[in-house]
């Protein structure tokens, strides 16, 4: 009998060039992470644009489930692999109907097989193939055939030492296998955004790291959880997480206490990515990633988040910049982090925020306020008193 398999398809890891084999050992280890388990071998095979998983102990729904968290992959399309002849191809056809639908005899349904030769040495041409298998099952199940608009499309795939059939092509991910862009730290509250920022950053082949900003002490540890089970939740797409807390709630005090105002919030936000630039240096990210939406809150205006942007020579990423709220939460409860999201907290931006927010700020207004604040030491004294967790595992 064919044997299940799951074959793992490229999206646009198949149009890159010569760096194309450093991509895909990143999408084959990403693949291994997401199918390691306790006790259960599962094999990999690489194929021309494919991965084919397959395992005796794991059942392939599981594989399937499994395989859809990884970043890198467009297709992810269960299948039944057999000799590499026409005559087993014919019997995995059928044997994939008998699986799907049960004996013959039950329900008609119009099908078309659409057959592809990876390898162009086997005898038949695709068309051939197709119409070959396509009698066998005009005879076994006495189905018509539908060329244009078919109930059943079975997938017929020859490669160079088996042949693959299945009837389903489920979504992946897509987008590009987590570090092979390099490293980056994003900035994660306990909201929508910052989340949902931090996975299309990862899907785009950055591997995140995360620092939380807490108003400790003087906001309760609820923000810090939140925090955590939202790594947690992103940490399935690239392994190994890990995430940095920083209380910054007397730097808060002291900037409010410095006279700024109305300036408040902008001043949080460039203490906040000051102290993630510094961090980034000590692990080796290349990039900052916030989860900020043009315009969508008064701190968030265009020349808000020019005055943020100066504080660091880092390039500092928005992946949600024209992105509204509700594609955003939409996004959210795709990837299960909206459920977390929406849970009560204390967030540290509201501590100490003015009753207005000025909305066309400039950095050297900052100026003043930051420079009774002796910025050289306190961002270091930040970074000594963080927490490092790993949601993800060590």
């Amino acid at each position: 009998m064919a044997q299940p398999c799951v074959l793992l398809k490229y999206g646009e890891l198949a149009l890159k060039g010569r760096n194309r084999g450093a991509f895909e050992r990143h999408l084959l280890r990403a693949a291994q992470r997401a199918v390691r388990t306790d006790g259960a071998f599962v094999k990999i095979a690489r194929r021309k644009g494919v991965l084919v998983l397959s395992s005796k102990e794991l059942p392939q729904a599981e594989l399937v489930e499994r395989a859809q968290g990884v970043l890198g992959v467009s297709v992810v399309q269960p299948a039944l692999r057999s000799a590499r002849t026409p005559s087993s191809a014919a019997e995995a056809v059928l044997q994939l109907l008998t699986e799907r639908f049960g004996e013959p005899g039950g329900v008609s349904r119009r099908f078309a097989i659409k057959a592809r030769r990876r390898d162009k040495t086997f005898p038949m041409s695709s068309s051939t193939l197709a119409a070959y298998l396509g009698e066998r099952v005009c005879k076994e199940w006495g189905w018509p055939v539908d060329l244009g608009d078919p109930e059943v499309r079975v997938l017929v795939e020859v490669d160079e030492h088996e042949v693959f059939v299945s009837v389903d092509r489920l979504r992946g991910q897509g987008g590009l296998p987590a570090g092979s862009s390099g490293r980056a730290l994003v900035l994660l509250s306990g909201g929508f955004d910052s989340p949902v920022a931090a996975y299309r950053a990862m899907r785009r082949g950055l591997r995140c790291e995360f620092v939380h900003f807490s108003g400790a002490p003087f906001t309760n540890p609820s923000s810090t959880y939140k925090a955590y089970a939202l790594v947690r939740q992103l940490d399935r797409f690239q392994g190994h997480s890990r995430l940095h807390v920083v209380s910054i709630g007397d730097a808060q005090r002291a900037l409010a206490t410095a006279g700024a105002g109305q300036l408040q919030v902008v001043a949080q936000r460039r203490l906040m990515v000051r102290t993630a630039a510094a961090l980034a240096a000590e692990v080796g990210a290349q990039a900052l990633v916030t989860g900020d939406s043009l315009g969508q809150v008064s701190s968030q205006t265009l020349s808000n988040l020019a005055t943020v942007e100066q504080a660091t020579t880092l390039p500092l990423l928005r992946p949600l910049l024209a992105w509204d709220k509700e594609e955003i939460i939409a996004e959210a409860e795709r990837i299960g982090t909206g459920q977390v999201s929406r849970l009560p907290d204390e967030d540290c931006c509201s501590l100490l925020a003015p009753p207005s927010v000025a909305t066309r700020t400039r950095p050297e207004q900052l100026s003043a306020v930051e420079g009774r604040l002796d910025l050289d030491e306190l961002v270091p004294k930040l970074l000594a008193n963080a927490q490092v967790l790993t949601p993800g595992g060590s």
